[in-house]
Formats: C-alpha cells, sequence, structure tokens
C-alpha cells in the first residue's frame, strides 16, 4: 500500500520539529530517511505510525485519510534503534505476541517464528528471555517480532545500529530481499550515507525537520538539488569551497584552475560554490611525478593537482583519511590503504575536477 504525506507538519509548544512536508512513497517499495541526528527522521517515522497527531496536514495509507486513525487500528510494525522487548516471555513469545493478537492458528505461528528466527540466527535462543541476551540478541528479538507481523507498513529506526559488524552487513544485504516479495511498504531511517546507498530503492533526505529531496538513491546521491542535500549525503563530509567563474575557468585558488563545464560558461562571471567528495580527491605519494602542475591547470576531464600543509591523518588499515588546507579552507582526502603523511608538512594531492558539483548563492545545483 503506498503512503502520503500531504503538507504534513509539527510544532510542539513555540518549536518546530517537522516543517510542511509532501512525500509519496510507492506501495511496496523500500524507503530510506536520510539525516544527521535530530534531523527528524524519528518524528517523521512516528507520524507516519500514527503515534503523533501532525499540527497539520494529512498521513494517507492505501488510498485513505489515517491521519485521526490510532496506532492500534494500523496494521504497521515499528523498530527503534533502542531495543524493545516483554521481559517475562520468552524470546519464542515475544516474536510470537503479534500473531497471537491477530488469532494466528497455533501451526502457522510455530512456522512463521521459526522462519524468522532462522533468518536472524536466534533458533538457539527460542526458550531464553531477554534479560539472558546480550544487546544485539535483544535487538534481533525486537527485528523479528516486527517482520512476523507481516504489517502492511514497516518502519524500521536504526535497527541496525546496536548490532554487531558482521550481523549488520549482512542484514544490510538481507533486508530489500526480505521485503521484496510482501508487499508492504518499508520506510528505514538511519545517519550513514552507505548504509542507504547499500540498501538502495528510494532515499529521503532530512535536514532541521526538512525533507530537502527525495528520488531514487543513486540519482539523489549523483545529482542532489542543492548543497544541503549533498552535505547530507557524504560521509566524511563533502569539501566544500567558494572558488571563482571567469570566463571559461574555474579559479580556485591561485594557480588552481580548470575549464568550467558547459553550464557553468552559460553564467556570468563570479563566485560559485565548488563540492567534491572526499574520495574524489586522490593522494599522490610522496616524490610521485605530476601529470602536470598546479600553475598550468587541468582538463575537465581530469585530475588537477594541488598541495596542502596536512592537518589531520587517520588509517584504519583499509582505509586513510587525510585532512589538509587548500584556499582557506580545510579539505579531505578518503582513500584507500595506508596513506601516510607528516603532520604540518605539505602533501600533494589530485582533484577529479569531473566529479565536481557547482552550486550557485543559493545553494542550488547548477547542473554541469
Amino acid at each position: 500500500m503506498s503512503l502520503e504525506l500531504r503538507q504534513v507538519s509539527l510544532r510542539v509548544d513555540a518549536a518546530t520539529h517537522i516543517h510542511p512536508t509532501s512525500l509519496a512513497l510507492l506501495a511496496g517499495g523500500f524507503n530510506t530517511l536520510l539525516g544527521e541526528t535530530l534531523a527528524g527522521k524519528t518524528t517523521l517515522l512516528r507520524l507516519m505510525a500514527g503515534l503523533v497527531k501532525p499540527t497539520a496536514g494529512e498521513v494517507w495509507f492505501g488510498g485513505r485519510d489515517v491521519t485521526g486513525v490510532a496506532v492500534q487500528q494500523r496494521r504497521v510494525s515499528m523498530v527503534y534503534q533502542q531495543f524493545i522487548n516483554y521481559p517475562n516471555l520468552s524470546v519464542f513469545a515475544n516474536i510470537a505476541s503479534p500473531l497471537k493478537v491477530a488469532g494466528v492458528p497455533t501451526p502457522e505461528l510455530k512456522q512463521r517464528v521459526g522462519r524468522i528466527a532462522e533468518m536472524l540466527r536466534l533458533s538457539a535462543l527460542l526458550d531464553r528471555k531477554p534479560s539472558e541476551l546480550s544487546g544485539g540478541q535483544q535487538q534481533r528479538t525486537a527485528l523479528a517480532r516486527a517482520l512476523v507481523k507481516d504489517a502492511d507498513l514497516v518502519l524500521l529506526d536504526e535497527p541496525l545500529a546496536n548490532l554487531d559488524y558482521k550481523l549488520r552487513e549482512a542484514l544490510r544485504d538481507e533486508l530489500p530481499r526480505l521485503f521484496a516479495d510482501r508487499g508492504c511498504t518499508v520506510v528505514y531511517a538511519t545517519t550513514e550515507p552507505a548504509e542507504a546507498l547499500l540498501l538502495g530503492g528510494h532515499v529521503a533526505t532530512m535536514h532541521e525537520g526538512r525533507v530537502t529531496q527525495f528520488g531514487l538513491c543513486t540519482s539523489v546521491y549523483r545529482e542532489p538539488h542543492d548543497l544541503t542535500s549533498a552535505r547530507v549525503f557524504s560521509d566524511p563530509p563533502i569539501n566544500v569551497a567558494t572558488a571563482h567563474k571567469v570566463g571559461g575557468e574555474v579559479q580556485l585558488a591561485e594557480g588552481v584552475r580548470w575549464p568550467a563545464p558547459p553550464a557553468l560558461r552559460a553564467l556570468p562571471d563570479g563566485d560559485i560554490t565548488v563540492a567534491l567528495r572526499p574520495h574524489h580527491v586522490r593522494p599522490l605519494p610522496p616524490g610521485a611525478a605530476d601529470a602536470s602542475h598546479p600553475s598550468s591547470g587541468g582538463g575537465a576531464n581530469g585530475g588537477v593537482p594541488v598541495a596542502g600543509r596536512v592537518l589531520i591523518c587517520e588509517i584504519s588499515g583499509s582505509e586513510s583519511v587525510v585532512h589538509f588546507a587548500l584556499a582557506g579552507t580545510t579539505w579531505v582526502s578518503l582513500a584507500h590503504g595506508v596513506q601516510s603523511r607528516v603532520l604540518g608538512q605539505e602533501a600533494r594531492f589530485v582533484l577529479d575536477v569531473a566529479r565536481c558539483l557547482y552550486f550557485d548563492a543559493a545553494g542550488r545545483r547548477v547542473a554541469a
């Protein structure tokens, strides 16, 4: 069933938690709410569920206005980051509780609980009480209870945040496939851009109680409508700097320039905002020969070499993050492997300017 928010907003006293929001989620689709903590994701989920009534606007589900319908009268399941289980019931009874309320026959109930328990690796724990489980096991129990219900609307509020790394990765792959043939609408909230990309489907980027963009996940990532959406969809933070459009060139700093893309050439000369994701800033090995010198510029389809003073160097083993000063601001490079650099010394990088995003003074993207 489709879910539609029509100019929904929420105010508490003088504070606006959700600004007027219109959003239409496709029936049977997988949808992600992506935004930082306090962006409004949980509040929007609660409005969708009927746990909170909007100050204004309407919530439609399955072609029906359900704005005033109590959550108990809706076929909805919700899982929070902080697990919630019945402490006096076994794992089996916790998972089976919504099926018992719905009057599902015992043989079918056992079959459905067994299937979900096996998928979430809970089969050996069905006789235990929540107090005997680890935090990750308790969260899997809460997730299993939501999945076994076969609700029309499933709302997942960062449900994998408390799980161990391997199980989280496995469930990220499994969740979209799990819901693919159920016909329910799924809304998944996360703070992690990488998780949104892995889950796929549609994504709504959120910032300070507003949905800034909604569409296919890969499209929103590659073609953000504005600078806010681009920032929401980048971790580490996207590099943002003021540059100058002069004739047919983009000038970032003295000696750092490249040909302007066609869409920019039609604009009047002046300041523009350039944004480039960290993995499009490639470190050059010490002593490596440049393909070109910074003063010579670079091609719109190639890389532009730059030099900057190293501020921070973080090495995780599989990836390296280097922060460096360039053109009066701090830039970030994200690269595979060990990229060790000496703090305070100059290091060289290549900007993949073909991947640059350009924004006008109002923060709207200028299509390249």
